[in-house]
C-alpha cells in the first residue's frame, strides 16, 4: 500500500533555502544574501551587547566579583578547567569536555529511554481510546512534578551511582514526548484514514502509512521539547555523586562559591544545548521536508 498522504511539489515560491538558484532574478538574490547577513549579525550583535553589558555590571562595584565576576575571570576558569595547570588538571582531576562528554552520555541514554517510551505510548493511546483514558491522568500527574520531588526517592530505591540518575532523565523526557505524540495521532485527519481503508488497507497499514507520517511533525517538536526538559533536569540529576559530570561541576563549584566555575558549566551547558536542538531541528527538516509547506 502507497503512503498516505504524498509530500507536495516545492516551487520557487515556497522555498525557504537561501541558496541562490540558477537564473535568479538579481534583487531577489540580493535580498537573500541580506537575510542570510542579518540572520548570522543579529545573534553576534546580541552577544557582543550581552558581554558589554555583564563588563559594565562587574566594574560597576554594584556587587562584588564572588557574585559577579567579569567576563575575562570567567574565561581564565574556562581555560582553567579544560586544561592542565599548576599540576592540577581541569576540575576534580576532569577537564570540561569530559564532565561534559559523562553528562551528554547520561542524558542520551536517559532520554533516549524516555523518548522511545513516549512515542510508543503516544502511538498506543492516540489510537485506542481506552488506553488514552486510563494513561493520561498519570502522564499529567507526571509532568507536573519537579525532578527534585521524586529524586530523593530514586536515591531509596537505586543508591547512589548513574541508575537514578538514568532514570530521573528518562522520567523528565518522557511526558512530553507522550502527550505530543498523542495529541499529533488524534488530530491526524479522518478523511485521510478512511481514504486509506478504502483502498483496503489494514490497521497496521493504516498506522504504518498515514498515522505515523502525518504525526511525525508534531512528534519531532516533542523530541526537542524532551531533549530541552532533560538537559533542565541535568544538575538536579548530578545533585548526587555526580562527579565526574557537567551538573556536578556547577553543584561542587557553587558549594565552593566559585561563582566563575559555576558560570562556565553553565555556559558550557547552554551551548552544547543549543548545538543539541540545532542538530535536531536539522533532522526535523530532512525527514519531514514538507512541514510548513502544505
Amino acid at each position: 500500500m502507497s503512503t498516505i498522504p504524498s509530500q507536495p511539489r516545492t516551487d520557487r515560491t515556497s522555498r525557504t533555502d537561501p541558496t541562490p538558484l540558477p537564473g535568479e532574478p538579481p534583487a531577489r538574490r540580493r535580498r537573500r544574501g541580506t537575510a542570510r547577513l542579518r540572520h548570522i549579525a543579529l545573534p553576534f550583535g546580541s552577544l557582543l551587547l550581552f558581554l558589554l553589558l555583564w563588563q559594565l555590571l562587574a566594574v560597576s562595584g554594584t556587587w562584588s566579583e564572588t557574585l559577579v565576576p567579569p567576563p575575562a575571570k570567567v574565561w581564565s576558569a574556562f581555560i582553567d578547567v579544560s586544561t592542565t595547570h599548576d599540576g592540577v588538571r581541569g576540575y576534580n582531576g576532569t577537564t570540561l569536555i569530559e564532565h561534559l562528554g559523562i553528562s551528554l552520555r547520561r542524558i542520551a541514554l536517559g532520554a533516549g529511554i524516555g523518548i522511545a517510551l513516549g512515542v510508543v505510548l503516544g502511538l498506543v493511546m492516540g489510537t485506542v481510546g481506552w488506553v488514552r483514558s486510563l494513561f493520561e491522568p498519570w502522564i499529567t500527574f507526571l509532568r507536573t512534578l519537579p525532578p527534585l520531588a521524586y529524586f530523593s526517592l530514586l536515591i531509596i530505591w537505586l543508591g547512589i551511582n548513574e541508575e537514578p540518575k538514568i532514570t530521573l532523565l528518562a522520567v523528565a523526557a518522557f511526558p512530553p514526548v507522550a502527550v505530543s505524540t498523542t495529541t499529533a495521532v488524534t488530530a491526524v485527519s479522518q478523511s485521510l484514514v478512511e481514504a486509506a481503508r478504502a483502498l483496503g488497507g489494514s490497521r497496521w497499514d493504516v498506522v504504518k502509512d498515514v498515522i505515523v507520517p502525518s504525526a511525525l511533525p508534531e512528534t519531532l517538536t516533542g523530541i526537542r521539547l524532551a531533549v530541552g526538559v532533560a538537559y533542565s533536569s541535568l544538575v538536579a540529576a548530578e545533585l548526587v555523586n555526580g562527579l565526574p559530570g557537567i551538573g556536578g561541576m556547577v553543584k561542587d563549584a557553587a558549594n565552593y562559591n566559585n561563582t566563575p566555575v559555576v558560570l562556565v558549566g553553565i555556559i558550557a551547558i547552554g551551548i552544547s544545548g543549543l548545538v543539541i536542538d540545532g542538530l535536531l531541528l536539522r533532522l526535523e527538516r530532512a525527514v519531514v521536508p514538507w512541514r510548513g509547506r502544505v
